[in-house]
């Protein structure tokens, strides 16, 4: 039997498709330029359309609308603060033979890295939403992103589990209606966990957020000038939640 050879090619794109990837890029590098530098109310069509010497109309070429290009940014944040945490996963755990302390400290202190460094995008994905993002709870696009950023964490805290599991609360100890939720988000997930694992989860999620984000928002300026000796002592505290033991490291 012969092979048809040019089934076997890859097309390559056509240059006109390449030309629209990459103007489709320069939109959203475009608009997030603008969030970072004038804040999200700057964002508009005409200033992104004004920055790179087109149109406002010929934007629409590219994005239905505004609330299309703003959930596609919003798509591009949380798949890029969930590559860098999981880089920094994979890292600590080459570097450490797999040590899940390491690994989730790592994960802990990129998240809060990545959120110093990215202030206006993180208010974007995690501070008062825009008013145009309130409706778009059910973007495919962004909910897909969004699932990225949280697996990191819950696929690490699931191999936590597997490998050494940690007491967690009895169904029975829970608050029916919490216990509710917490299975419906559990099976969502198509996690084979109890439910009292997952109440440890969003116990530790919470710990983490609110410490970033307190300091991201800069509620901490009344008392500390460098958080970071506040954030190993709250990762200290979370390690045992988990039943993982974590001494506070040297800031200075």
């Amino acid at each position: 039997m012969f092979r048809n050879r040019e089934a076997d090619v890859v097309q390559a794109p056509s240059r006109r498709a390449r030309v629209r990837a990459a103007t489709t890029e320069e939109i959203k590098q475009t608009a997030r330029r603008i969030l970072v530098g004038q804040g999200p109310a700057a964002m508009t069509l005409r200033a992104i359309a004004r920055d790179m010497g087109m149109t406002a109309p010929a934007i629409y070429r590219y994005f239905d609308s505004h609330e299309d290009l703003l959930g596609h940014v919003v798509a591009d944040i949380f798949s890029e603060i969930a590559a860098e945490i999981r880089a920094a996963i994979v890292t600590a755990g080459g570097a450490s033979n797999g040590d899940m302390t390491a690994k989730l400290v790592a994960a802990c202190r990129q998240f809060r890295s990545w959120a110093l460094d990215h202030r206006a995008e993180f208010g974007l994905l995690f501070g008062t939403p825009l008013p145009s993002l309130e409706g778009m709870h059910d973007d495919a696009t962004i909910n897909e992103c969004a699932a990225k950023f949280s697996g990191v964490f819950f696929a690490l805290f699931l191999e936590l589990w597997l490998r050494h599991p940690f007491p967690v609360p009895a169904p029975d100890e829970i608050d029916p209606g919490l216990r509710a939720q917490l299975e419906r988000y559990r099976d969502g997930l198509g996690a084979d966990l109890p439910v009292g694992a997952m109440v440890v989860f969003l116990r530790c999620w919470m710990r983490l957020y609110g410490a970033v984000s307190l300091e991201v928002f800069g509620h901490l300026h009344f008392a500390l000038d460098d958080a970071a000796p506040m954030f190993e002592i709250m990762l200290s505290e979370l390690a045992p939640m988990v039943g993982l033991a974590y001494s506070p490291a040297p800031t200075a």
